[in-house]
């Protein structure tokens, strides 16, 4: 069974080479694959990503109706921040000896299981007008929020690895930056869809009914890469990429997967662009977490609203990656480090913009604008393309499980003191009816925020003058 299961998640073997295929038959052939790989690992970590963000739509609804509080969802959201963030790591190492198409699917699959049961428990657990009175005690609905959510975050670390190995098995290194800023679009395309579909979906039928679109959404994903990616451009009769693209091999070219990854392992540089990247993502997790809930809460923004604002930065950093990557490969020949400062002291300007710029709808969206191409830049930098430019092809899915690792560890821990800065600042008055109203002060929370931004452009600064790998 064990050996079974190796073999079906190893990495293809390499087939015969094409005899059908001349050297332009070669490159036409590789070119199309390639591209299916590219779109498939795009659109289907965009599909995890909806499955991954949906519960940032809901938490307003699920405050409202009482059965879990600010602090509950905190703890919620940590399970699948601290599970991925740890599966990061490991997925990432584990990912650059596999069958990248058969473990991403695999990966999928689970987080649409999980968000499945999540809206059937929702259901069953909450007063609504299908079951009437809730069948599952609050407290029990908790657990079962935490467990499968963090199930959701490990099966969710099996998707960026893969679909960034595709493009160093199936893309030259001078190229590998612009499409780098292409996939990197997914995360902000699949923020952007979960806002927008799942955002729908619960302004129309309830909170619950969003974990059932965000699976419809996961299923979609699953059938684009099990359809459009290819694992190797060997298993596809095909020469490496190296020997296609004409490139010199490199000091460590001879070195196996695992030398290559020790050497990751002992680069100081990586792992100062992975506190950086901590940084940026409790920023990052900070908006996306807790924006919606911010400006219903501090500004008076009814939830469709609310969900629009925010939608505008993810949607927005599709700008942000995609010129990043074409930038630093033809204007900066692969330096990334340059566009990276300027994209991080941007951040930090849009943060306190968002935060004390007050209540103008126009404010709003102008900092989301910022916000928006700030973060799409720095995802792709610091979170993970500039790792991956100073360690050898073979440690693609290392470099970036150790960046992940310390991204997702940080933004568990900003879900988890965001949400107790938020629940220990709450005031309670009584309206005319005499009831209790509660009134959420963000004002400490957002201090940890915005000094985090600062922290995270400052760090890169220490790798200024390290070279980025030749290969």
């Amino acid at each position: 069974m064990i050996k079974r299961f190796k073999q079906f998640y190893s990495i293809s073997k390499a087939k015969p080479l094409r005899t059908d295929l001349d050297k332009q038959g070669q490159h036409k052939y590789h070119r199309s694959l390639a591209l299916q790989s590219f779109v498939a690992g795009t659109l289907g970590y965009s599909l995890y990503y909806v499955c991954r963000t949906s519960l940032n739509v809901m938490k307003k609804p699920i405050l409202d109706s009482g059965m879990l509080d600010a602090t509950q969802l905190g703890i919620i959201g940590s399970a699948l921040l601290f599970a991925y963030a740890i599966g990061k790591l490991v997925n990432g190492f584990i990912a650059d000896h596999c069958n990248i198409k058969r473990f991403m699917a695999t990966g999928l699959l689970v987080s649409t299981l999980a968000n499945l049961t999540m809206g059937i428990v929702g259901i069953f657990g909450s007063n609504n007008e299908f079951v009437g009175e809730a069948m599952i005690p609050s407290a029990v609905t908790f657990i079962i929020f935490a467990v499968m959510w963090g199930i959701n975050g490990w099966s969710q670390s099996m998707g960026a690895a893969p679909a960034i190995i595709a493009l160093s098995r199936w893309f030259p290194l001078s190229r590998r930056g612009t499409f780098y800023g292409f996939f990197s679009a997914s995360h902000n395309i699949g923020e952007w869809l979960s806002f927008i579909f799942v955002g729908a979906i619960v302004a129309a039928s309830g909170w619950q009914w969003g974990f059932f679109g965000a699976a419809i959404a996961g299923t979609i994903g699953i059938v684009i890469i099990l359809f459009m990616m290819h694992d190797t451009p060997e298993s596809k009769g095909l020469p490496s990429i190296e020997e296609l693209s004409n490139e010199k091999p490199s000091e460590h070219a001879a070195a196996s997967a695992k030398e290559a990854q020790r050497l990751a392992l002992r680069t100081p540089a990586v792992w100062i662009l992975a506190l950086a990247s901590a940084f940026m993502y409790i920023s990052r997790y900070s908006l996306n977490s807790w924006g919606i809930l911010f400006l219903q809460e501090e500004k008076g923004f009814p939830l469709e609203s609310a969900t629009f604002i925010i939608s505008i930065n993810a949607l927005l950093g599709i700008v942000g990656t995609v010129l990043a990557g074409w930038m630093s490969d033809v204007l900066f020949k692969g330096d990334r480090k340059g566009p990276a400062l300027v994209s991080g002291i941007m951040l930090s300007a849009s943060y306190i913009l968002f935060i004390y710029g007050g209540n103008a709808y126009w404010i709003n969206i102008a900092s989301m604008v910022l916000f928006g191409i700030a973060i799409g830049v720095l995802i792709a930098f610091l979170g993970g393309l500039m790792a991956v430019d100073i360690v050898p092809r073979k440690a693609t899915g290392a470099a970036l499980g150790i960046v992940g690792c310390a991204s997702y560890i940080a933004a568990g821990i900003q879900d988890v003191v965001s949400g107790w800065l938020i629940d220990n600042n709450i005031t309670e008055t009584i309206n005319e009816l005499g009831e209790t109203v509660k009134h959420y002060d963000f004002s400490q929370a957002a201090i940890f925020w915005i000094g985090a931004s600062v922290v995270s452009f400052l760090l890169p600064l220490l790798n200024w003058r390290h070279k980025v790998q030749e290969e």
